[in-house]
């Protein structure tokens, strides 16, 4: 049984804490900036272990990133790597998951219960596929990409790093939605989306720039 340590105490490491129990996991705690670890020494029968930075007293365990926002896990990645620093990162797929032929995974990659990824797609490291997702046929998707839960990416989508697809959104086969940029809840996209732009709306449509 491995050791695992998440990275982020909300509702998000609750349920990856979930997932990870189903996957024989054992779970060793959370690192968390927002507890203050002597007040909150426990989260949900699970010890607050310490802060972001205090993964390296616990280098022999394995770590996995459970936080929703794509910028903010990079900066959490790039905090633990910080000068060539190489702590263990997991790849959790849930075994309700149902993945087909010619797959790839990166390291740290989350994909929740009943997603279903067909076949010839690349998805890049530390990405989050949440609960019910369904991605076709040779989608690519880049590093730090979270897509919620619910979303259905048709064929051939290609998805730039630190993309956010929210929950209900939809996403029409061949597109693009390029580095940075966001999808909102329940968007139906049919066209592409250029970097660093939020689109939201049936059909989806530009809202602002993403800074």
């Amino acid at each position: 049984m491995k050791d695992l340590i998440i990275v982020g105490a909300s509702g998000f490491g609750l349920e990856v804490c979930w997932l990870a129990s189903k996957l024989n996991y054992n779970v060793v705690g959370y690192l968390d900036d927002s507890y203050d670890v002597v007040n909150n020494n426990n989260h949900y029968g699970k010890p607050i272990l310490g802060k972001i930075d205090d993964w390296f007293y616990f280098e022999k365990s394995n770590f996995v990133i459970a936080v929703g926002s794509p910028r903010t896990r990079k900066k959490i990645f790039e905090k633990m790597t910080y000068n060539n620093l190489c702590p263990r990162f997991e790849t959790l797929i849930d075994p309700t998951a149902q993945i087909g032929d010619n797959i790839k995974v990166g390291d740290g990659s989350i994909i929740c219960a009943c997603v279903i990824i067909t076949t010839e797609v690349v998805i890049g490291k530390q990405c989050i596929i949440n609960l019910n997702t369904t991605i076709g046929h040779e989608c690519k998707l880049g590093d730090f990409v979270t897509i919620a839960p619910g979303v259905s990416v048709s064929g051939r989508v290609n998805i730039g790093n630190l993309v956010e697809i929210g929950t209900g959104a939809a996403i029409r086969q061949g597109l693009c939605v390029d580095d940075g940029s966001m999808l909102g809840m329940g968007g139906i996209l049919t066209k592409n989306i250029p970097q660093n732009s939020l689109f939201y709306g049936n059909p989806a449509k530009f809202v602002r720039e993403i800074s």
